[in-house]
């Protein structure tokens, strides 16, 4: 029996009996496999009829949800992670158990060491309460009753004392804190790659606090300044800072505070002060305010009450007479520009007529010589920067030109090629023509002449002209080189005059403090046997420059002596600046905009138009 159908696929479908052998089911099979494969399969078809072989091939790739990729490359990237990790931890355990050699970094040069030293004796000039960390372990509190009682002036505590005694003389502490202040603004990244830029910072800030104290600082007008504590005239006999040889720890005898009111000397020089700590402290916002305030009230009042604050035969005429007060005028209004970019002090400090009176065109015996008296200088070359780097142009560019051209003369008057300066045997310059004390003006050029290279070589200056010769910017340094080498020990007497720098310095030097055992309380004239015996210190005042040799390179090293072996604050305030500007090698460069960061900047203004043409 058979039965005829329909092929669902097309063709007709026959249903035989079971008669068929199984090898004809097989061949008929085959028969119908190759007429329906001779058609194309659906998806339906595939599945019927290949399901097993998809399956197979599923099996060679993974699945990972976002991606499908092939088994063997998956095995392959998850064993080479392992085995990178594998190899990467046991090179870091390696690396941790193999012993390490540090390098040392190399050692700093002695102008850098010097410097720390150098910075250190201001820590030992501190007056009043001393913070925990001055470092000087033979130091304490001292006169932290300075004042006058029932004035505005009644804490005058802090600040400098001046020398090897205990008196507070305002005049050449400001210029102490200016010329410091100025070589952190030329030199910060030097004193921070030496460590020591928040330790300068905080010396002038011990100044600067003090000198809030001694005016008025919040008033606009004063009429009244204090010009120094202490009295050190021995004539009547009396107890005081110069009569009596005691720590200032021990002192128990009155301070007297003098006070002036016309003294535009002294108060433009604190203005000065003043005004360039206010840009040292120019990331202190409120603290700068503050002092380019004090700076404006203190210019004033010596532009408006004049007067020299040594005049009339005062003490101060004894140990710091002022010549006069035109330098001051300059070198104050230049940093008050500096500080505040207010025009008018720019406008009075090229006036030409406080330049004649400052003695700016004419030569004299000390022309050129910076120190505590003479700022000329120092605001010449403060000058002469504005107008390398900022050429301000008219109206100020003659003056400033005449300026620059100062300076270049009489930094030619510091080689050894001139005969402006006498030098001893040993090469010590005599700026002071042979008197006592010579280091003082001695590293006061080292530092302008070295400064002065750096500015030009900022400005890409290879030089200057002294008359018809010229000379490279690297001779002025190798004058600065000369002198520091000097006083750090390569003279005759192969001794540094920086106490506690090298293997021979002076051990008898002129300082109470440094003289008198800490556990010893002395009295006033009980100190004596200190200050006369031969025996050295018992205190090393370390980094005290003293006053240095004589024109013929000898040095007593006498305690009583004070014309060899006293330092002072002005002369290692000049030490510290010349040493920054020759440490870190040579041309390491100066900050060419913190100077000006309170200046606007500069349009020239056009030159008047020339007079009409007369026939």
């Amino acid at each position: 029996m058979s039965m005829y159908g329909r092929d669902p696929w097309g063709g007709s479908l026959e249903i035989a009996g079971d008669s068929a052998t199984d090898d004809e089911r097989s061949r008929n099979l085959q028969d119908y496999d190759r007429a329906a494969l001779s058609r194309p399969l659906d998806e339906t078809q595939q599945s019927w009829l290949l399901g097993r072989t998809g399956e197979m091939k599923k099996k060679k790739y993974v699945d990972l949800g976002c991606i499908i990729v092939s088994r063997k490359i998956f095995v392959w990237t998850v064993g080479s992670i392992l085995a990178a990790a594998f190899l990467a931890g046991f090179i870091t355990m390696i690396v941790k158990l193999v012993p390490r050699h540090h390098h040392k970094p190399p050692p700093e040069d002695n102008y850098t060491v010097a410097l720390h030293d150098a910075l250190m004796f201001f820590n030992a000039q501190r007056s009043g309460k001393l913070p925990k960390h001055n470092n000087v372990s033979w130091r304490g509190n001292s006169c932290v009753n300075d004042g006058e009682t029932g004035s505005i002036f009644s804490d005058l505590s802090g600040g400098y004392y001046d020398a090897g005694d205990a008196i507070k003389f305002h005049f050449p502490q400001a210029f102490s804190l200016t010329m410091l202040s100025w070589s952190v603004i030329e030199y910060s990244a030097k004193f921070e790659a030496a460590g020591e830029l928040n330790h300068i910072r905080e010396i002038i800030k011990w100044g600067t606090d003090y000198f809030l104290k001694t005016f008025n600082s919040t008033s606009d007008s004063i009429s009244i300044l204090v010009s120094q504590v202490g009295t050190g005239d021995t004539s009547g006999g009396n107890p005081n800072d110069h009569y009596c040889w005691m720590r200032p720890e021990d002192i128990d005898y009155d301070r007297p505070v003098a006070k002036c009111s016309g003294c535009s000397d002294l108060a433009a020089e604190m203005a000065a002060a003043l005004a360039s700590a206010s840009i040292v402290f120019k990331d202190s916002k409120a603290y700068s305010q503050k002092l380019v305030h004090g700076a404006q009230t203190l210019f004033k009042f010596a532009r408006d009450q004049r007067g020299r604050y040594s005049a009339g035969g005062s003490e101060a005429a004894i140990f710091y007479n002022s010549t006069s007060y035109w330098d001051e005028f300059v070198w104050g209004a230049t940093w008050l520009y500096y500080a505040t970019g207010n025009s008018s002090y720019l406008q009075l400090a090229t006036a030409p007529g406080l330049a004649k009176h400052a003695g700016a065109f004419w030569g004299g015996p000390y022309y050129g010589v910076l120190s505590w008296d003479n700022k000329l200088p120092g605001a010449q070359l403060l000058l002469s920067r504005l107008r390398l780097f900022l050429s301000p142009g008219y109206p100020y560019e003659e003056i400033l030109r005449t300026f620059h051209n100062q300076t270049s003369i009489y930094v030619c008057s510091f080689l050894p090629y001139f005969t402006s300066f006498n030098r001893t045997n040993g090469g010590l310059i005599q700026l002071n023509h042979g008197s006592p004390q010579p280091l003082q003006y001695v590293v006061n050029a080292a530092f302008l002449s070295a400064l002065f290279s750096d500015y030009m070589h900022a400005a890409d200056i290879p030089g200057w002209y002294c008359g018809p010769h010229f000379y490279s910017i690297d001779v002025l340094r190798d004058f600065s080189k000369s002198q520091i080498n000097y006083i750090l020990g390569q003279n005759p007497r192969q001794m540094s005059y920086v106490v506690g720098f090298g293997r021979r310095y002076p051990t008898h030097v002129h300082h109470r403090g440094a003289s008198i055992p800490k556990n010893k309380k002395a009295s006033c004239e009980g100190g004596w046997k200190w200050r006369d015996s031969s025996k050295p210190n018992p205190n090393t005042i370390r980094g005290a420059m003293v006053a240095g040799p004589d024109r013929h390179d000898g040095f007593h090293d006498v305690r009583t002596n004070y014309n060899y072996t006293e330092p002072t604050l002005a002369g290692n305030a000049g030490l510290v600046a010349a040493l920054v500007a020759l440490a870190a090698g040579d041309n390491a460069g100066i900050d060419k905009n913190t100077m000006f960061s309170a200046v606007p900047p500069m349009f020239p203004t056009a030159p008047p138009p020339p007079a009409p043409w007369k026939p």
